[in-house]
């Protein structure tokens, strides 16, 4: 009870108080002890406990009435009770039905209460990432602050202990950040001056000063609150049924009650008060409840248990596509590789008549000298390949030395190194430029490079492949998934290499950024053709793959920690790279799917057996109870399992 609302503990005590006057009315009644009194004041014994437990039902029904909202639960178990106490005036019926009807549909209310709760629970985890202030620094004081206060380039402090409130870089300090609330990963990641840091994070053992890159609105932080706030919203397929089902359902039941109150003494010669006692079992076992409250319920379970594992899902009806994918479609660098490039192979082919400048450099070796050549034409470039040749060749680069650079889309860099031309590149650039290149076989990435006119090497670069990510493609196509592809830019050898030590089924290589949206446009097409109602995933980092991820079924950004662009193109976001959450979200999509549908057939099942078996009047009031509050408490109680999934997804990774 620690964690109820005030409104749940109140609903508590009234139910415990009528408890025990219901208990203690069926006693007097039994013993023949009520027998003698007056009707009314026997009336009366039944009515008040009646108004304690169910003012607030007979409110709201008012209240909806007033607003045009007739036909809900509220309505419904409202004309039915006092249907029932009508009929216990008339000598028809018993009160105690009436009154038990009332005490366990809020004890059903308070159950339902409960569980949303604990649901929400897993959710409001992820918002309490919500900064309650920060530090201001200015003119050497800190004034504590509202986040929404502070603008980009103002610089906050962030004690140990303390949410990091707002995106920016350290200026002083170094620490240790823990970032399980945004990823669900309990390792915490160090920072030192320089580097970025996220809002949300929770700073460490170290006092940081932070230059604030984005206002409080742009901030990581207030994106995922948006997003997670904002997730009910998008309603699956069967969420969206079951509000058009109870539209319809509710008024249609309700008529078919009056009906059967009005028709049967008039057709048949039953009774009124026979009559109307099964009308009133029928209205009662006619609320939706179980279904209007479960299966959003289940759906919400199911986003919450990602939240728990670090993953952000946008509605309920993504995760119902999720749990119907066949075919998952992924980027190669930054997705199943780290995107951590390093030189592996330096092949020399030059001869012996190129001026290669040996005179600047008497001690160079062919490999060095050709790491040279390589590094001087990707001496303007920010890519990781061009990063891992600098890197590699260890020196400072004389872009003095260096102009008219220009880059060939699909190609590679040309530049004039001392007046001559310099080609870094693949392939297709040596074959435009009509040089007589050595191919190079070797798994991996090849830069070939050739100077003045004559092909002078080539260097092999490969990628690391994420650890987990074999077992992670494995684990998709235990979850259900027949097919995965990889998309990358990177040429058939190298791709193929890496596909085939991943367990990948499909490879299209060498494409370039437009060509990887046509390519699943052409797998959807394929797909539509071959499995009706199955469902394509794209998987990138989120950054350069948006277009992709806005295409697809479903768009998952992975490692999208602080980026902008995946949190705003994706449907499902990774907030940090462990590809082995697609298979775990794929099994809580699943999970989610099963409980939502076994809901929605028990409900219905059992209430349609219930109506019919009240219209041939062969079961009484308690049956409907059993109906309602039963099926709605039991439907709450399948749906609950999904709390459960969360921790036991994040053993599973």
């Amino acid at each position: 009870m620690r964690n109820w609302t005030k409104k749940q503990r109140r609903t508590l005590y009234r139910i415990i108080v009528v408890l025990l006057c219901f208990v203690t009315l069926l006693i007097l009644d039994h013993t023949g002890v009520l027998e003698p009194l007056p009707a009314a004041v026997v009336f009366l014994l039944y009515f008040i406990p009646y108004l304690i437990i169910g003012y607030d039902v007979i409110l709201r029904a008012f209240r909806n009435l007033a607003h045009g909202q007739v036909f809900d639960e509220h309505f419904l178990m409202m004309i039915a009770t006092l249907a029932a106490f009508g009929l216990g005036l008339m000598g028809g019926g018993s009160y105690s039905e009436a009154l038990a009807v009332m005490l366990f549909y809020q004890i059903g209310e308070l159950f339902q209460s409960i569980a949303v709760g604990r649901s929400r629970e897993s959710i409001t985890q992820l918002m309490s990432i919500a900064p309650d202030y920060a530090n201001l620094l200015q003119d050497g004081k800190i004034e504590e602050v509202d986040p929404d206060e502070v603008h980009a380039g103002d610089i906050i402090v962030i004690r140990p202990g303390e949410k990091i409130p707002l995106d920016g870089s350290v200026l002083e300090g170094e620490s240790y950040l823990d970032t399980a609330a945004l990823t669900g990963e309990s390792v915490p990641r160090r920072v030192r001056v320089g580097e970025e840091v996220i809002s949300g994070c929770v700073n460490g053992d170290g006092t940081l000063q932070v230059r604030v890159s984005k206002e409080y609105e742009d901030s990581t932080v207030a994106k995922i609150l948006d997003l997670v706030e904002n997730a009910s919203d998008k309603k699956s397929r069967m969420e969206n049924f079951i509000t058009r089902f109870a539209r319809i359902y509710t008024p249609v039941v309700t008529v078919g009650a009056i009906l059967l109150a009005i028709l049967p003494p008039m057709l048949f010669g039953w009774s009124f008060a026979e009559s109307i006692r099964r009308a009133c079992n029928f209205l009662i076992v006619s609320c939706p409840c179980a279904l209007v409250i479960s299966v959003p319920l289940g759906f919400f379970g199911g986003i919450g248990a990602a939240s728990r594992i670090g993953v952000l899902v946008k509605g309920s009806n993504f995760l119902e596509a999720a749990s119907r994918l066949s075919t998952v479609v992924m980027d190669k660098t930054g997705t199943l590789t780290k995107g951590e490039f390093r030189v592996q192979k330096v092949l020399p082919a030059f001869t012996n008549t190129l001026d290669l400048h040996t005179d600047e450099y008497p001690h160079e070796t062919p490999e060095e000298m050709l790491l040279r050549f390589a590094a001087y034409g990707e001496g303007y470039s920010t890519h990781p390949i061009a990063q891992s040749i600098r890197e590699a060749y260890g020196k400072s680069v004389d872009l003095s030395k260096l102009s008219g650079a220009r880059e060939i889309a699909g190609g590679g860099i040309e530049i004039l190194l001392d007046q001559k031309k310099l080609l870094v590149g693949n392939e297709k650039l040596m074959q435009d430029n009509s040089i007589n290149y050595r191919e190079c076989d070797e798994p991996g990435t090849i830069v070939y490079v050739a100077y003045n006119g004559a092909f002078i090497g080539s260097i092999v670069i490969s990628d690391t492949v994420k650890e987990g990510a074999a077992a992670a493609i494995a684990q998709m196509k235990t979850a259900g998934v027949t097919n995965t592809v990889m998309l990358t830019g990177d040429r058939s050898a190298s791709a193929g290499y890496v596909a085939d030590s991943l367990g990948i089924d499909s490879v299209y290589a060498e494409l370039l950024p437009q060509d990887k949206v046509r390519q699943v446009e052409q797998l959807l097409r394929a797909e539509e053709r071959e499995e009706r109602g199955k469902k394509l995933a794209f998987v990138g980092d989120g950054i350069n793959d948006a277009p992709v991820l806005m295409r697809s079924d479903v768009g998952i950004a992975m490692g999208a920690l602080g980026s902008d662009a995946a949190i705003e193109a994706a449907d499902i976001v990774l907030m940090d790279d462990d590809i082995r959450k697609i298979p775990a979200i794929i099994r809580i999509a699943k999970k989610t799917m099963r409980i939502v549908r076994a809901n929605v057939c028990f409900a219905i099942g059992v209430k349609l057996l219930i109506l019919i078996l009240s219209v041939f009047g062969l079961v009484g009031m308690w049956a409907a109870v059993f109906g309602d509050v039963g099926v709605a408490i039991l439907c709450i109680l399948n749906s609950m399992r999904m709390l459960r999934e969360g921790p036991r997804q994040m053993k599973s990774l």
